[in-house]
């Protein structure tokens, strides 16, 4: 009798896949073509980027490019964007490039004042290490886990994100650092050492019950005392502190999604798909799923980063099954089929040579609004390269 409820629990979750892939031939997108464009456009942006110490990231207000520093929080987004396109094309010359700004990065591994070397690390050297199994990559993310771990107190439960935030509170996390927990899973299994995987657990459950309004929707920014207390709930880049900042609640997404595939808990299986369903349920989400900054401020500018990051997670959400699985994969599909169009995809040689335009990285702080995001671009390559995996019925990475 039990032999019979798992072969039909298998089968139910096989028909469910079937049937998200049912629908693929009917989609719009040509990977091959937004491939194809990719490297052109990335062509141009190596040629304008000699300097392997000023990395891709924006827009400035006068139309130039906006170029950051290794120890910017993106640094790792472009080296792992030309990653992406040299699984896709295979070309040498696009693994040369990723080489090349993936090493530009290295000293960051030693950065112990921020929470984003997943970010920083793991998306450049992860890819590559995937790709290419160079042991140089895996001893740069090893030394990397340790140093992101330094920002982990046991009493705290959490994994500090600032040193410090505005009303002089100390211990401040916010959402996004559920996006680093994928990079310290991958070192707990390299290394051996448990810590990793233990303390990404603790972060995860103290960030869900915390984090997370009855809707499902996220706070930005926790406030921690000494002891692991809630001192206030905020937020630095949303609209208000109680609104839902659009890209916080697809960084919650998808980090708990992944939680999900690292621990096959159910419990992180259901909240990531509490978050998905207030995502696409919510009521200014426009038809073609790219949602407002803030789903509190529907008409105002759009943000393709958040489409972007929301799309590859669903994609692998969809792949565990459930009632919704068809769902997340087809708002998936249509997410990524309007970031292929004209309203978000630029024209070859413009927007300074970034593939996706109209993202918004801090409205509140005035900075990057309705602008290209380096960040924005390497989550649609990545969930390009799902969807065509998942036509092939391919494992995703």
């Amino acid at each position: 009798m039990i032999m019979q409820r798992k072969s039909l629990v298998k089968l139910y979750f096989s028909l469910v896949l079937l049937s998200a892939l049912s629908a693929i031939g009917q989609s719009k997108l040509d990977v091959k073509k937004e491939f194809e464009f990719a490297a052109k456009q990335y062509e141009g942006m190596l040629a304008a980027h000699q300097d392997i110490t000023k990395f891709p990231q924006s827009t400035n207000p006068d139309g130039s490019p906006r170029d950051m520093k290794s120890e910017w929080w993106c640094s790792g987004f472009f080296g792992g964007s030309l990653w992406y396109i040299y699984q896709f094309n295979h070309d040498p010359k696009w693994k040369a490039a990723a080489e090349k700004w993936t090493m530009a990065v290295e000293k960051e591994k030693f950065n112990t004042r921020t929470h984003d070397l997943g970010f920083m690390l793991y998306c450049p050297f992860g890819n590559g290490y995937r790709l290419t199994k160079n042991p140089d990559y895996k001893e740069v993310m090893l030394v990397g886990a340790k140093s992101l771990a330094t920002r982990f107190n046991s009493k705290v439960g959490l994994i500090k994100s600032w040193e410090s935030f505005k009303g002089g509170y100390k211990y401040p996390v916010i959402i996004d650092n559920m996006m680093n927990l994928e990079f310290l899973f991958w070192a707990a299994k390299e290394s051996g050492n448990k810590d990793f995987y233990n303390l990404s657990v603790t972060h995860a459950d103290n960030t869900m019950k915390n984090h997370y309004r009855p809707d499902y929707s996220s706070y930005h920014v926790l406030c921690y005392g000494d002891n692991g207390e809630v001192l206030a709930r905020k937020t630095h880049q949303g609209a208000a502190d109680e609104s839902a900042w659009s890209r916080g609640q697809a960084w919650g997404l998808y980090g708990y999604t992944v939680m999900y595939r690292e621990t096959k808990d159910a419990k992180y299986l259901d909240h990531a798909r509490n978050i998905a369903n207030f995502y696409l349920n919510n009521p200014t989400l426009p038809a073609d799923k790219i949602p407002y900054w803030d789903f509190s401020k529907p008409g105002e500018e759009r943000d393709a980063s958040a489409g972007a990051i929301a799309a590859s997670a669903l994609l692998e959400l969809s792949t565990y099954g459930g009632k919704d699985a068809k769902k997340y994969y087809n708002s998936a599909v249509k997410m990524l089929e309007t970031l292929s169009t004209p309203a978000f995809k630029a024209e070859l040689g413009k927007n300074n040579h970034f593939i996706l335009m109209h993202s918004t990285g801090h409205k509140p702080g005035n900075s990057e609004v309705d602008v290209p995001l380096v960040y924005a671009d390497y989550y649609y390559l990545e969930g390009l390269l799902r969807y065509e995996a998942l036509k092939n019925k391919q494992k995703l990475f």
